[in-house]
């Protein structure tokens, strides 16, 4: 007798929209939600490991408070926030106990994740969770995420599910809202429009189709999807955008069937450094280099001094930048050797001339290939 095959993925990573979980309208579907948790309940008695990534606190909250305008600015954000997000949190641990599935919270900040340690913290939690048959609940920490000078958020929650499941080395992440999918063009004012079932890399083109699809309810709109796939994608985690109206959507994606558009992952699985360096969220600046560079870098080798054309945004020494070549395609992101203001000076140089124009030397490497992650 044949062996039962296993299961395509065994860690998901589910975002669920706002448009997705009011239904269009001001407040919850209480229906929509306790249909969603049923699918995910499904999956996790099957042994898979799953975490949902949530919005609806703001929408939550400003039903509660009864307000019918839209009040702008990021305090009025976070109030709204602190209001929604308990009761959000009780409308999941109701749902998920009539199948006797523990919840638990996870707000993350974008400034928890930008150093290593607290990578690694968030990471740790995570996965204990999941090895205790916990079932976390994520949502950005909207009363804390912004820092009023450097804007520190991750700005919606495609982007944050997508940094979950770097975190998580998920398998798959599933991005539900009320959009089918990316479109050759918007579907709502061209008829000819069509859905793209799978897109094998993101290019240029891809990000053009991307433009324009938001709901006013909903932060991110089909751009931030897109964002979200390019660190998924670079992480080796596969990502499908898909209608959450679709029946059974959730179970019939994790069983491998083609709904919506997904895409492939790019790399393989990374170690986990290497995922956290990806993940933008300590990014300083960025390097332009030249084809000669750019040729080196794809074979695995260091960045000198002689390959960097120009040197953008302010870093210092040791800190993540993004590498790109002359076309401003990324290439990768490393960790320098060399402040902006070095680079400045010993860009174009030859790598015995560095002590002689700076009066002191880091390395022949701006780079060094154990540093250094290519795309």
């Amino acid at each position: 007798m044949s062996k039962a095959r296993e299961p395509a993925y065994k860690r998901i990573v589910v975002k669920l929209g706002t448009g997705l979980l009011t239904g269009g309208s001001d407040h919850l579907d209480q229906e929509a939600m306790s249909g969603l948790v049923n699918q995910v309940a499904q999956l996790h008695k099957q042994g898979r490991e799953l975490i949902v990534v949530s919005s609806g606190s703001i929408a939550l909250g400003k039903y509660k408070l009864g307000l019918s305008r839209k009040i702008k600015g990021i305090p009025y954000r976070q109030v709204l926030a602190s209001v929604g997000q308990s009761r959000l949190m009780h409308v999941y641990d109701r749902l998920f106990q009539q199948h006797n599935i523990t919840v638990a919270q996870a707000l993350l900040a974008k400034a928890d994740l930008s150093d290593r340690a607290g990578y690694l913290n968030a990471r740790n939690t995570l996965l204990a969770l999941l090895e205790l048959r916990v079932l976390p609940v994520v949502n950005e920490n909207d009363v804390v995420a912004v820092d009023e000078i450097k804007e520190a958020i991750f700005g919606d929650n495609d982007n944050l599910s997508a940094m979950v499941a770097n975190l998580v080395d998920a398998d798959l992440l599933i991005i539900l809202s009320d959009i089918a999918g990316l479109y050759t063009a918007d579907p709502r004012s061209n008829p000819e429009a069509s859905l793209i079932p799978q897109v094998e890399r993101i290019d240029a083109r891809i990000e053009r189709l991307a433009s324009g699809t938001s709901s006013s309810l909903a932060t991110g709109g089909m751009v931030t999807k897109i964002e979200a796939a390019k660190l998924a994608t670079t992480s080796g985690v596969a990502l499908v955008i898909a209608d959450g109206r679709e029946p059974d959507v959730i179970l019939k994606l994790a069983a491998g069937k083609a709904i919506g558009t997904r895409f492939l992952p790019t790399t393989s699985k990374l170690e986990s450094r290497q995922r956290w360096m990806l993940s933008g969220l300590s990014t300083r600046g960025k390097l332009i280099v030249d084809s000669g560079a750019a040729t080196a870098l794809k074979k695995r080798g260091s960045l000198l001094a002689a390959g960097i054309e120009q040197a953008e945004g302010r870093f210092e020494r040791g800190d993540i930048v993004n590498i790109y070549d002359h076309d401003k395609s990324r290439l990768g992101c490393g960790i320098t050797n060399y402040s902006s203001d070095d680079i400045s000076i010993i860009k174009g140089a030859h790598s015995g001339k560095i002590t002689t124009l700076l009066g002191y030397d880091y390395g022949s490497e701006v780079v060094h290939r154990n540093n250094l992650v290519v795309l």
